[in-house]
């Protein structure tokens, strides 16, 4: 591939998957993240594989900070924002939630159609999740986020359309992450974070709109629509 490939949320799970999945002899990667311990390992891992690696610690809470680093990105050509956090209702977490899970993922996104569009194409993938799609009350601020940026990548992908460069919306399921240990209760249709990665990868080699995945969530969607609010709600509630 010609050009960077830039990951956020590197450092770990999802993002750390995806790094390795693209490392290779000709691949060029700039990994983002807020450990700088956890991401050098996946610098080195990548390295190994053959990729050359560049890293950026970088907490995207401190949203003053992402254009001037996203500046010294010259290059980019697939940006893979994965970068989030899990939390509650808490009223701190709904802020830090929403400053990293919304508005530095949608800041980015948007100053990389720029750039990218200057160089003459590229592609952008947003990371969300399906609880976009739900309105799960013990954790309405990830949900929020979530469903802000499918409809962001959706506006997104219009706004740059004749420009050259494509934006990939990816709704996954469970994903075996450190996010996900975190959460209590059943993970169904859970996958491995490498699986993750190739289905996130092969969407955006063919410039899906959208991925949800797995499909069984396609099915969840499309059943809860049909359900009447009032057992929506009391689905949720319980």
């Amino acid at each position: 591939m010609t050009g960077t490939i830039l990951i956020t949320g590197a450092s770990s799970g999802l993002g750390a998957a995806l790094a390795r999945h693209y490392a290779g002899p000709g691949i060029t990667l700039s990994l983002w993240g807020r450990d700088a311990a956890r991401l050098d390992a996946v610098a080195t891992a990548c390295t190994a594989k053959g990729a050359q690696v560049r890293t950026r610690q970088l907490d995207l809470e401190d949203v003053h900070a992402l254009l001037p680093a996203l500046a010294e990105e010259t290059d980019v050509a697939l940006a893979i924002l994965s970068a989030a956090l899990g939390g509650n209702t808490a009223s701190a977490q709904v802020l830090q939630l929403g400053l990293v899970n919304y508005v530095a993922t949608t800041t980015l996104a948007a100053g990389l159609e720029q750039s990218m569009a200057a160089l003459g194409g590229g592609q952008i993938v947003i990371i969300g999740s399906v609880a976009g799609f739900f309105p799960l009350p013990f954790a309405m601020a990830y949900c929020g986020a979530k469903a802000g940026l499918l409809r962001f990548a959706q506006c997104l992908r219009l706004h740059a359309a004749g420009k050259g460069v494509g934006v990939t919306m990816v709704s996954p399921g469970f994903i075996d992450t450190p996010m996900s240990a975190r959460l209590k209760g059943p993970r169904p249709w859970m996958m491995t974070a490498e699986e993750a990665a190739r289905r996130i990868a092969a969407a955006a080699a063919r410039n899906q709109g959208h991925l949800v995945t797995p499909f069984m969530f396609r099915v969840l969607r499309v059943l809860n629509a049909l359900l009447p609010a009032r057992a929506q709600a009391l689905l949720y509630r319980r």
